[in-house]
């Protein structure tokens, strides 16, 4: 194609400096066939979706050049949604003779450079500063993970405000798009055939076209179950295990016992992380491991797990402190084994060698999970592999497994959809309700604070490429060495019959224990489903739809009849009820029905 070629004609044959393997002289398939059709259409607005780890910077850039070169436009503005992402922009565009201002703040821009690095907070604070520039000279505006315009309504509009008169606007992401319904600036909305309107791209390369061309790492998770115990505010002490079904309120609850670090799930998931981490850099030296904390309290206390477990100090980033950016690169160029942070590695950082993730934090939206494993996925040369570990939670499981889907920006919602107007609403109403009578007079269960009282872990299964493998394991077995224990340069294939092989070699050798040392669940993962909340709900709405029919009966209130339930089947109210303690419930009253028949 010989517009791409003219388009980078004085890059550097070395950029970008740390592409994934045969790729550093050249432009990968994709960039070349996402800049032919925009030099084809020559559009004002382009949306450029391309999964991390890609190469959406140098595709920007070669197009930034392109526009200078050929004086479409006399200047560049990118904004970037961190302080340390706008500067990775400069020296990024330094490296291909473009000079970008990071520290612009106000006023002219010196004649040496060919524009600025911005940030969205910054653009929000002074919209008409960026107006008057863009109206002075023919601008093009990289807007970076562009999903964050739509964050707040104010950094949308002053979006709007500022880049409106700009000669041509580049929209960039590699996440999927937002969960709420705030229009994103400069992205086209289509209506499809059900009459939601959902974001159109103009050029798309998921992480499933970039597996297949070697772009990225294929990404093995490992899932970690165990039991929880927590202490409600209403002062009740809860006890379930993670993967179990439970209500929304109940995982959430159980999923922060579980990255409790005062208990012994995180111990044991930092120390298998840590296993992992030795077996991948035997293959890649540099190897580095990445904790994802929830907050600074929490990101503290896991490096200083982690020192206590491998006896080196984790480099721990808050994105609050002076030096962040700093001890992020510092650490990028370094060989030490394991960096802490709570988000501010999220998104867009480029650390090429992380390549073991422990994923400690409650956030399970998509567009975080897939920001947060885009960290991992970048691939340098042909064969390595990523690993992640996360808790066994249903939600975490589901996106997971759907790595490779394409998502795209929705701007309706359906009718049906939410809390709200959920099939279920008015039972779990009823429900809530009923159980109100007797849980409301005691008046002291608001200042009970929540408390996680223990945990701890087991090895649950191996999610790869939609599928799963691997049964229950006891942290420190043979069984569960056998999975961290997989090699870190592998292809593709070559990871899916090594996990059916390990998990084969695991039902074999369970069948030839005594039924006295089978403490776990011996099934393979492809047969212990992870329930989802819906189905949990079918069992809330059968039960209150029995205690229904049985106040009719009897003519008991409903709170008697819930109360009654819980002293003879035990457990906690049924809002935080598992599975099993509603069918047992059910049962219980469906007794108590045909006794007085």
């Amino acid at each position: 194609m010989t517009t791409t070629a003219a388009s980078s004609h004085h890059l550097s044959p070395a950029f970008p400096g740390r592409a994934p393997w045969g790729t550093a002289n050249k432009l990968r398939a994709w960039q070349e066939g996402a800049l032919g059709r925009y030099l084809q259409e020559q559009p004002r607005d382009f949306l450029a979706v391309a999964t991390p780890g890609a190469g959406k910077t140098t595709f920007a850039l070669t197009l930034a050049s392109w526009l200078l070169h050929h004086h479409v436009v006399q200047q560049v503005t990118v904004v970037a949604p961190t302080e340390h992402l706008k500067k990775q922009w400069a020296e990024a565009a330094g490296r291909v003779g473009i000079k970008l201002d990071p520290e612009y703040s106000a006023g002219p821009v010196s004649r040496e450079y060919d524009g600025v690095a911005i940030t969205y907070a910054g653009v929000g604070v002074r919209p008409m500063l960026h107006r008057n520039r863009c109206e002075q000279r023919k601008t093009l505006v990289i807007l970076d993970e562009i999903h964050h315009a739509g964050d707040s309504k104010s950094w949308g509009e002053a979006c709007l405000e500022a880049f409106e008169p700009a000669t041509r606007r580049l929209a960039l992401t590699g996440t999927p798009f937002r969960s709420d319904t705030n229009p994103i600036p400069f992205v086209a909305y289509e209506e499809g055939n059900d009459g939601i309107r959902r974001s159109a791209a103009d050029y798309t390369y998921g992480y499933g076209s970039a597996l297949r061309d070697g772009v990225v790492r294929p990404v093995i998770f490992l899932s970690y179950s165990g039991n929880m115990r927590w202490r409600t505010k209403a002062g009740d002490e809860v006890a379930a295990r993670l993967g179990e079904p439970m209500t929304k309120d109940a995982v959430s609850q159980a999923w922060r016992t579980a990255l409790d670090p005062r208990g012994d799930w995180m111990p044991s998931v930092l120390r298998a992380a840590d296993q992992r981490l030795t077996e991948v850099r035997k293959a890649i030296p540099d190897a580095g491991g990445l904790v994802i904390a929830s907050d600074q309290e929490a990101a503290r206390a896991y490096a200083k797990l982690i020192r206590e477990i491998t006896g080196t100090k984790a480099t721990l980033v808050l994105s609050d402190d002076v030096g962040a950016s700093q001890r992020i690169d510092d650490f990028s160029a370094s060989q030490d084994r394991w960096l802490v942070a709570v988000r501010m590695v999220s998104e867009g950082v480029d650390v090429p060698r992380l390549a073991v993730g422990v994923y400690a934090t409650t956030i399970s939206t998509p567009l975080f999970f897939a920001q947060a494993v885009g960290r991992f996925v970048r691939s340098r040369r042909r064969g390595e592999t990523a690993s992640v570990f996360l808790p066994t939670i249903p939600t975490l499981l589901g996106i997971a497994n759907e790595m490779e889907v394409e998502r795209d920006h929705v701007l309706d919602k359906p009718k049906k959809e939410g809390e709200e107007e959920d099939p279920y609403a008015e039972s779990e109403k009823e429900m809530a309700e009923a159980e109100r009578e007797q849980d409301e007079d005691t008046g002291e269960q608001d200042m009970l604070p929540w408390e996680a009282l223990e945990s701890d872990a087991v090895f649950d299964r191996v999610l790869y490429d939609g599928a799963e493998f691997g049964m229950q394991a006891h942290p420190g077995s043979e069984e569960e060495q056998d999975y961290l224990g997989i090699p870190g340069l592998l292809e593709p294939d070559q990871v899916q019959m090594l996990l059916q092989k390990r998990q084969a070699r695991q039902i074999a050798h369970s069948r030839k224990k005594p039924d006295a040392e089978a403490d776990l669940l011996e099934l393979p993962a492809e047969r212990r489903p992870v329930v989802s909340h819906k189905e949990l709900l079918e069992l809330r709405k059968k039960l209150n739809t029995m205690v229904g029919a049985y106040v009719h009966q009897s003519g008991k209130p409903h709170g008697v009849i819930h109360t009654e339930l819980r002293r003879v089947c035990g457990g906690p109210p049924s809002a935080e009820a598992t599975a099993g303690q509603l069918r047992e419930r059910i049962a219980k009253v469906g007794e108590w029905a045909t006794r007085m028949r």
